[in-house]
């Protein structure tokens, strides 16, 4: 079997920055331990799976895969995803993918760079002290929770959140979660990190479900629904957030890096 592979920064003003995804378009669904095999040899925070849908709901299905579990919602490899299917197609604006746990997504051309709707997951407070002891966070001002098992840790300012050295297995312990931690930002408004090492991914490095999360957050703080944000990892991510009702409205721009196919 020969699957056409595509490796796309998203969230990247140019290679190298961003999070990087691989999207593989599929005719039909494997086993899913093929799909988690693909993930694992890909080695990517998130491998994107999409075939054509036939349920009337979107263009396509899609599903993710870190290179240990499924996903129940990815932001950067949805959109990667749009950005797949919208530069192969000139004559198209918009592309909606429809997802087994996060509902229909959609991606559309915004200026020079595409926005993506995602459903809006409020957190609500919850005190949790053994993620803020594994984090080693300093100048905790809230600690909030939504079901999804996402954890988001407000700190002070900018330069607690960049000086974080989590302890990584004692986050892994506790079991898939992903990890937010957000503060006021410097040059943007908001500025977060993002760790899930029960996923397999230690850090992530821009994480537009960590958005879905803050984002409702941040809009009744700041009291205005659209404000700028950075995710302060390594290679670091620029977007702007838009909360509209139920959905938040995440910006951004994404470059292909690698293009050839997978040998199956």
């Amino acid at each position: 079997m020969r699957i056409p592979f595509a490796q796309i920064d998203a969230f990247a003003s140019a290679p190298f920055t961003g999070n990087p995804a691989a999207v593989m378009p599929l005719a039909a669904w494997p086993d899913d331990a093929v799909l988690q095999a693909i993930a694992a040899e890909n080695n990517l925070a998130e491998t994107a799976f999409l075939l054509p849908d036939t349920s009337g709901e979107a263009e396509f299905e899609l599903r993710w895969f870190t290179p240990m579990t499924e996903a129940a919602l990815c932001g950067h490899a949805t959109l990667a995803s749009g950005h797949f299917v919208l530069s192969g197609d000139p004559s198209i604006d918009t592309v909606r993918f429809r997802t087994r746990k996060a509902g229909v997504l959609e991606v559309r051309r915004a200026d020079d760079g595409y926005e993506l709707s995602l459903p809006a997951w409020a957190p609500f407070p919850r005190e949790l002290p053994e993620i803020v002891a594994a984090l080693g966070a300093k100048g905790v001002v809230e600690t909030l929770w939504h079901p999804g098992r996402y954890a988001l840790i407000v700190l002070e300012n900018e330069a607690l959140v960049r000086a974080l050295a989590p302890d990584f297995r004692v986050l892994a312990a506790k079991g898939n979660i992903l990890t937010i931690v957000t503060a006021p930002g410097d040059s943007t408004d908001i500025v977060s990190r993002a760790f899930a090492p029960g996923a397999g991914i230690d850090e992530d490095p821009v994480t537009g479900s960590a958005h879905a999360v803050s984002a409702p957050y941040w809009a009744k703080r700041l009291g205005r629904e659209s404000f700028t944000a950075f995710q302060a990892s390594q290679r670091g991510g620029r977007l702007t957030c838009r909360l509209e009702g139920d959905r938040v409205i995440l910006g951004g721009t994404c470059v292909t890096v690698i293009e050839g196919v997978f040998f199956l």
